[in-house]
């Protein structure tokens, strides 16, 4: 039996929910911690992994556990404890490994010639039959705890100190994710403000963070910091360093065009976007660190052509999902259950791993159950007294059945006719056409020729919410889109999109309409606008009218507003998707199609991951060339001149 690499094992999920866990409990706000105030699905306590091996010789092996575990091998019927080598006489050896944890996944590695924890594994929890154990590529020496991820370390020193206010203010060249050391020679530790924001780290009465550093370590906890304000000493006294701490997700993409602005907003927005992939996909990196399902949606897009790495993707549906039986919707918001099936409809879409959605189905199965259970007698989704029907920050007409949730519940529909189960297909087509049906008959207004909030209240109201879900989801006519267009995205009378959450659907819309020339003005005007004030990284909403000092508040906060945000990368997705025009498609030969936009660019120099390949193209109007990466063994073909 040839030997493989071993590595720790433990049941599919287990993982992802005590590390989900631990991120929704990790949020801090001035000394006062505060967990996430949804639902929290733990993970399984006891559980035990089997195999059965053939042995032409003798051997032995040794098991080690979850720190803190308790357990031991059951050989033949004979039990042993973990940490010491075990015996194997020739012939077939079945082995089961039990082990149970409290305080984190009860997980194992095996460590010997033959037998080792590779492929080969199943484990079950004494409830359901036995499912092929987990692993993956963070956890694969022996000296690994389970419970603390690994990330790499970059260490950066400040770019300026300054005497200011009583204190010494230290800066970084861009926001970090780090652990501040701070050493002040013949003093305790001090007190340290870190902010997003120099105007907040000098702010000791509203900084969001502050902390002691450790008096042995001379750090602070792990987190956001751009600017470091320590009070009552002066520069020269303190020696001051930032441990970058990051998870190993490297970015697989770049971007250089002949405008220099785009190619500083698309840096940036990779840098954003990097700060928030982290074990999961973080809202932001001060402070809502949770795990939000519509922001991990709208992460998807971007880290396809950012990364391409599926796992953290896989990591962050998992975790979202929680536990069956299931009886609060994710987040505790209504449109965030239907966002998590529509994300993992394009999660294979993007990357095809049959297994995992294999696995997901009856869980995306039993979401969609609580979802139909919620219908009214039009079949229309409505929310119980303890769902937040959220969409947007927006002034809806919420009388009745909201009509941009049924454009998200019938998109649901469509993911579920297209990717569940076979006894399921043929139903959720018929639901979906159904529901479609009655939103065409109760919602859309022909005088407004759009899409009204609700069709209980008489009011008619329209946002453009509804309407644009209708268009992104290719939920009606190519001819109806066209008119909505004209009397809803156009039409300055309806209130226009404010927030950056939404605007990715609404820019998203435009796109697939053919309106790039808007679109790009609009990504120049917005994220440039943010430039232009200085951002190192994107933020969570930019109102150009408002001067730099007051653009740090949100929320009734002077510093409530998050200046490194993931959904604020979406102009990755934008350029990638609809301007180079490269998509995943598993129906063409190559595995892709590549359609770009003409006359935008004079030259253009792009490398876009695609799975587990890359594709590097370039373009000019003196030639049109594209290579392949050697790594990735592909090439692309640029039809014509920009």
């Amino acid at each position: 039996m040839e030997k493989q690499q071993a590595r720790w094992l433990w049941y599919p999920g287990d993982l992802e929910k005590y590390h989900a866990l631990k991120q929704n409990f990790s949020r801090v706000e001035r000394g006062c911690p505060w967990p996430a105030f949804w639902k929290s699905d733990g993970f399984r306590q006891r559980v035990a992994f089997r195999r059965t091996y053939q042995l032409n010789r003798e051997t032995s092996f040794t098991v080690s556990g979850t720190p803190g575990a308790a357990g031991y091998a059951d050989v033949n019927g004979r039990k042993y404890p973990f940490g010491q080598p075990i015996p194997c006489e020739a012939g077939e050896v079945k082995i089961a490994l039990h082990i149970g944890c409290i305080g984190c996944v009860p997980a194992v590695y095996v460590q010997g010639d033959v037998i080792c924890s590779d492929e080969g594994w199943t484990v079950e929890d004494y409830c359901v039959l036995a499912v092929p154990a987990a692993c993956n590529r963070y956890f694969t020496a022996p000296e690994q705890n389970v419970a603390e991820w690994p990330r790499l370390e970059t260490v950066y020193a400040p770019v300026s100190a300054e005497a200011v206010n009583g204190g010494a203010l230290f800066a970084f060249e861009t926001e970090l994710t780090a652990e501040l050391e701070v050493k002040v020679s013949g003093k305790e530790a001090p007190l340290v403000y870190l902010g997003e924001s120099r105007a907040e780290a000098l702010d000791t009465k509203n900084c969001y963070f502050f902390c002691h550093p450790d008096p042995e370590t001379g750090r602070c906890p792990r987190q956001a910091v751009r600017y470091a304000f320590i009070p009552g000493i002066q520069p020269e006294e303190a020696a001051v360093r930032a441990f970058h701490q990051y998870v190993d997700i490297p970015v697989r993409a770049s971007f250089h065009c002949d405008d220099e602005e785009l190619n500083r907003i698309f840096a940036v927005a990779a840098h954003t976007f990097s700060l928030c992939c982290d074990v999961f996909f973080l809202d932001g990196v001060k402070r809502d660190k949770w795990i939000w399902s519509g922001d991990a949606y709208q992460s998807l897009f971007v880290n396809r052509y950012l990364t391409g790495d599926k796992e953290i993707e896989q990591r962050t549906l998992t975790a979202l999902r929680g536990n069956d039986p299931v009886t609060t919707h994710i987040n505790t918001i209504l449109d965030y259950s239907i966002l998590w099936i529509l994300a993992m409809g394009e999660h294979y879409e993007t990357y095809r791993d049959d297994a995992y959605l294999r696995r997901m189905r009856p869980q995306m199965a039993s979401l969609m159950d609580l979802l139909m259970s919620q219908r009214d007698e039009h079949g229309f989704l409505l929310g119980r007294p303890q769902d937040w029907v959220f969409i947007d920050w927006a002034d809806f007409d919420r009388d009745g059945p909201l009509c941009a949730e049924q454009m998200l519940f019938a998109a649901a529909c469509g993911v579920m006719a297209k990717y569940g189960a076979a006894e399921e297909k043929a139903f959720y087509e018929k639901e979906r056409a159904a529901l479609l049906s009655a939103i065409d008959q109760y919602f859309w207004d022909r005088e407004k020729a759009a899409y009204v909030d609700s069709f209980t209240s008489g009011k008619r109201h329209v946002t453009r919410h509804a309407n644009i879900l209708a268009i992104v989801f290719d939920l009606i006519s190519e001819e109806r889109k066209r008119e909505i267009a004209r009397s809803v995205l156009f039409n300055p009378a309806v209130p226009a999109i404010t927030t950056p959450y939404f605007r990715f659907f609404e820019l998203d819309a435009l796109c697939r309409l053919g309106y790039l020339k808007e679109v790009l003005a609009e990504i120049k005007s917005y994220w440039g606008g943010m430039l232009k004030l200085g951002a190192v990284t994107f933020w969570e909403e930019y109102d150009p009218a408002l001067p730099l000092e007051q653009q740090y508040a949100m929320y009734g906060d002077p510093f409530g507003k998050s200046l490194c945000h993931a959904w604020a990368a979406s102009p990755i997705y934008l350029l990638a998707r609809y301007f180079v025009g490269l998509k995943a498609d598993a129906s063409a030969p190559e595995g892709y199609v590549l359609e770009p936009a003409k006359g935008f660019f004079h030259q253009l120099e792009c490398v876009l991951p695609l799975k587990e390949k890359t594709v590097t193209i370039h373009q000019s109007f003196q030639e049109n060339q594209s290579g392949g990466n050697a790594g990735g063994g592909l090439t692309a073909s640029i039809p014509g001149k920009p």
